[in-house]
C-alpha cells in the first residue's frame, strides 16, 4: 500500500491526521474493509436459542 493510498482511506473513514496518532495501519486498513459491509443486509441476528444450538 502506497502512502498516497492509505491517506486516501483515511479521508474517507474521516480520520483526522491528528488521530493517526492514536491508530496503527493495520487498524486502519481493518476500518476501511469493515466500511464495506455497512450497506449489507444480515438474513436476521442471532439469539440465545441460535447460540445454544450451536
Amino acid at each position: 500500500m502506497t502512502t498516497p493510498l492509505f491517506l486516501l482511506r483515511c479521508v474517507q473513514l474521516g480520520i483526522s491526521i491528528r488521530d493517526l496518532g492514536l491508530l496503527s495501519i493495520g487498524l486502519v486498513n481493518d476500518m476501511y474493509a469493515e466500511s464495506g459491509n455497512d450497506g449489507y443486509k444480515y438474513r436476521g441476528l442471532a439469539d440465545q436459542s441460535d447460540f445454544d444450538e450451536f
